[in-house]
């Protein structure tokens, strides 16, 4: 088995829970963080994209990063990566003052630098703390791959930068890059889909959108693929694979689903601030049949 990773193995990328009026909800923040780490989340992202961190005040992020730091005992991971290197060094600083334990990092969206830009941005975010830096390596939102060679360069020589969550769909080539990279250099499923193969080949856990509604499904799924017991990892993936689909489409993106789950589990969320807006009723009744069937998938297993 492998050693244990230095976040844990199953964390959530939480939602951001706000008010009816759109206002930051963090009494609802505190009691969805608490309720995560007392069902399968070994550790918290909060305001990465699923916490639609670029639509929070840098003043919001800050008071949100503090109140669940404060709440859990659990590593916070504070997603303070934007596509302005200046405005990412801010945040990053506002963060590692607010208590959190590392910082995430997302590729600069939008302007597609080019690999020394990347290089250069994520040298510069990281020099500005002294926390851990997870790089977030997220193409198909980003427009920009962090290339194979400018990751080995960034685990190499910049020496707070410890994790990447991996998010290019690609299972190849992140087994050449965990192929090559540093010891101690951490590879999280930045995809649940793909958490059982990129374990498979290294991976050290996950990075989760669905396990605000299925974090001990994920959990107990994760635990057997790290312990190599690949049949039952194979058999509770397969319990998994409808949340998978569910957790985001081209018509209800990531993560107008997630906060449709919680509100159906009766957990703060609120609705989504622009521009993904508030969900519509149908997304509600289907929130509310894949934890039905997802429950009713566990008995079975359990029987």
């Amino acid at each position: 088995m492998m050693r244990p990773a230095r976040f844990g193995a199953v964390l959530t990328a939480m939602v951001t829970p706000f008010m009816p009026d759109g206002s930051l909800d963090i009494d609802g923040a505190v009691h969805l963080a608490r309720w995560l780490t007392a069902n399968g989340s070994d550790g918290l992202i909060v305001a990465g994209t699923t916490g639609e961190g670029p639509v929070l005040s840098a003043e919001e992020a800050g008071a949100l990063w503090r109140a669940v730091a404060e709440s859990v005992e659990v590593p916070v991971i504070a997603g303070t990566g934007t596509n302005d290197t200046r405005h990412s060094i801010e945040l990053t600083k506002l963060a590692t003052d607010c208590g959190v334990d590392a910082v995430l990092v997302v590729t600069p969206y939008y302007n597609r630098p080019s690999q020394d830009g990347l290089f250069a941005h994520f040298s510069a975010v990281a020099c500005a703390t002294s926390l851990p830096v997870v790089l977030y390596d997220i193409p198909v939102r980003s427009g920009r791959r962090i290339g194979l060679h400018t990751m080995l360069r960034l685990a190499t020589q910049v020496p707070n930068i410890v994790a990447v969550k991996d998010a290019a769909g690609d299972p190849a080539g992140s087994a050449r890059l965990l192929a090559q990279a540093p010891e101690g250099f951490e590879l999280y499923s930045g995809d649940d889909a793909l958490t059982l193969p990129l374990i498979s080949i290294g991976g050290v856990g996950v990075i989760s959108v669905c396990a605000h509604w299925a974090g001990r499904e994920m959990h107990d799924m994760v635990t057997a693929a790290l312990k190599g017991d690949v049949e039952t990892a194979a058999r509770l993936n397969a319990k998994l694979v409808e949340s998978y689909d569910f957790e985001s489409t081209e018509a209800f993106p990531n993560p107008l689903p997630a906060k449709a789950a919680c509100r159906a589990l009766g957990l703060p969320a609120g609705h989504c601030r622009l521009p993904l807006g508030e969900a519509p009723p149908e997304l509600e009744g289907e929130a509310t049949r894949v934890l039905t069937r997802l429950d009713a998938a566990a008995l079975r297993t359990a029987t």
